[in-house]
């Protein structure tokens, strides 16, 4: 296969982009320096809030400055692109139709890896902007899994884990994470997907099981392939 030239989406947020880089190059098959992902990597901390704009708290709508983004990785020579931000692809439809090359859909192929894995009934752990936009509950449709969602007061924990601690710079509230995990686990989830690209950072630090299922990394994972690479053993 053809290697291709990867574009990133970055800057939502600007941490998760920083790991999804990390985590291309660590999950790359390579012995050299040549052997990895070509890719380019925007950092746009301009590009609006996704929650905020789907909740209507904001008129700020992301789309036409993601395009743009997209409009100049391709003019650069991204072949692929990715966008590390699940909340993003609500827009996916308008996104895709803006981009010159083809972007990979995060969620569909993070459920897809949930339904190859055997799973039935996941828990989805996501910003209530991803929430409300039900595009992790179709995706669980089409793949035949049981979605299960947080009630208001956990999903109230995952949005400060997310906002008041990963975006801030500061580790999850372990308090906090504790709640969630409980909450999952007695709804008889068979796999947690970390459905927000902050939650890829709570996952790392606190070096959580595969039961949670990271949509960061099955986003990783998939652009390396697409691109025409090899993952590492």
């Amino acid at each position: 296969m053809e290697k291709k030239t990867l574009g990133i989406v970055g800057g939502v947020g600007p941490l998760a982009t920083m790991f999804i880089g990390e985590m291309i190059v660590r999950r790359t098959k390579a012995a050299k320096d040549q052997d990895h992902v070509n890719s380019i990597i925007t950092n746009n901390t301009r590009i609006p809030d996704r929650t905020a704009f789907i909740m209507g708290r904001s008129q700020d709508d992301p789309v036409p400055v993601m395009v743009a983004d997209m409009e100049k990785l391709s003019s650069i020579g991204a072949e692929i692109i990715i966008i590390p931000c699940n909340t993003a692809h609500t827009f996916y439809e308008e996104l895709q139709q803006g981009s010159p090359v083809p972007v990979i859909h995060m969620i569909r192929e993070t459920m897809n890896r949930a339904a190859e894995q055997g799973a039935k009934k996941v828990g989805i752990l996501a910003t209530t902007g991803t929430v409300t936009s039900k595009v992790y509950q179709h995706a669980a449709e089409e793949y035949g899994l049981e979605p299960v969602l947080p009630n208001q007061e956990i999903q109230e924990k995952v949005m400060s884990i997310i906002y008041d601690n990963i975006k801030a710079g500061k580790n999850a509230d372990r308090s906090n994470w504790r709640d969630i995990v409980n909450y999952m686990e007695n709804q008889g989830c068979d796999r947690v997907i970390l459905g927000c690209t902050e939650l890829s950072i709570v996952k790392k630090e606190m070096e959580l099981p595969e039961f949670y299922l990271d949509s960061l990394i099955v986003l990783a994972e998939t652009a390396i392939l697409s691109c025409g690479y090899e993952l590492a053993d």
